[in-house]
């Protein structure tokens, strides 16, 4: 405990990561024997792909290959990768090295932790986009992940489809601006709905939607009623993010919501639904709502796995068993139909 007390939180620096630090140990036992057995100099070709996605997946997003670039930047090996956000089926490459396996063998559970993460969470971020045909989702993960991380979770759940993501350096770093509404804190702190809608809209920059947070003490229908008529035209939406204990049938809540909002007059008003949503939950309320706010379910997403093997040693097709020997390519037709071949095939 004394080695890490004088660290305030329990993260790896940027240097520590390019040191390569940040690997199993049998990496660097694997790269101490290479070089002291005289055996350092074998070159060899290694992919990166996946061998079985998460049940019901029939594809993936790739994400992260700009921070593996990064990672292996002036190394003396050559890296050939698909694009960052292209979407891969499994056993397809996605990710080559080349050069002698010393030069770049360190990084293999850091360039590994990389892209498995990223691309976990494009693609569960591509498949929440999908099931709200078109309509806005927006990333509010902030909250689910260590705070060393979370803009790199906001930039992968952006990459993978989300039209905003909340977390404020997040936002910085992919060049957007946060996107966001109000939390219950907010009303909480000041007691009373309207006054807090209010102050938001009289203080708030006028570029911010006004979308109004219509559960925290009373019944959505009422609230949404009582925001509607405070700020009137300036009102864009309403959130309901009403906790699972109190919700009932989220469905009809939304139902009801609009079938109030409209007959008010207030057909210009937009509701949005967030809280402990997945796409599941997106696909049942799609076609009543007009936006979700996603956190959880996209910055805990199933894991896309990808492992690293060696194909090729020395000019030569080798590989462990049950692995494919040999480079390979992938190529693919305007209906996204994949087909593997060796490297030196052309269709």
């Amino acid at each position: 405990m004394d080695v890490g007390s004088k660290r305030r939180f329990y993260i790896a620096s940027e240097e520590e990561i390019l040191e390569g630090k940040i690997t199993d140990i049998y990496f660097m036992r694997t790269k101490e024997v290479l070089e002291k057995s005289g055996e350092s100099h074998h070159k060899v070709y290694a992919e990166v792909h996946n061998y079985g996605l998460p049940a019901g997946y029939d594809w993936a997003i790739l994400a992260g290959v700009e921070e593996v670039a990064n990672l292996l930047k002036g190394k003396p090996i050559n890296v050939y990768s698909m694009d960052e956000g292209e979407l891969f089926r499994s056993l397809e490459p996605v990710l080559a090295i080349e050069g002698k396996y010393v030069d770049f063998g360190i990084h293999e559970a850091g360039l590994l932790g990389i892209l498995r993460h990223a691309t976990s969470i494009a693609t569960k971020a591509a498949r929440v986009k999908l099931a709200g045909w078109g309509k806005p989702i927006l990333f509010f993960g902030v909250r689910a992940v260590h705070p060393a991380i979370a803009p790199m979770a906001d930039r992968y759940a952006f990459i993978g489809g989300c039209d905003g993501i909340s977390g404020v350096l997040g936002a910085e770093l992919a060049g957007v601006k946060p996107t966001g509404t109000m939390p219950h804190a907010l009303i909480l702190t000041m007691g009373d709905q309207v006054k807090a809608w209010k102050a938001f809209d009289e203080i708030i920059s006028k570029d911010v939607p006004r979308i109004a947070l219509c559960d925290t003490l009373s019944d959505e229908r009422f609230e949404s009623l009582a925001a509607a008529k405070a700020l009137g035209e300036r009102l864009y939406g309403v959130r309901l993010d009403t906790p699972s204990s109190r919700r009932g049938d989220m469905r009809k809540i939304v139902l009801e919501v609009r079938w109030a909002l409209d007959s008010a007059g207030y057909k210009h008003v937009k509701i949005f639904v967030s809280g402990g949503l997945d796409e599941e939950d997106v696909k049942r309320l799609v076609d009543v709502a007009d936006g979700f706010g996603v956190g959880t379910s996209i910055a805990f997403p199933k894991s896309i796995d990808l492992a690293m093997d060696i194909v090729e040693v020395d000019g030569e097709s080798f590989s462990k068993r049950g692995k494919l020997p040999g480079r390979k390519q992938v190529y693919r037709c305007e209906n996204l139909h994949d087909t593997i071949t060796k490297f030196d095939v052309r269709l």
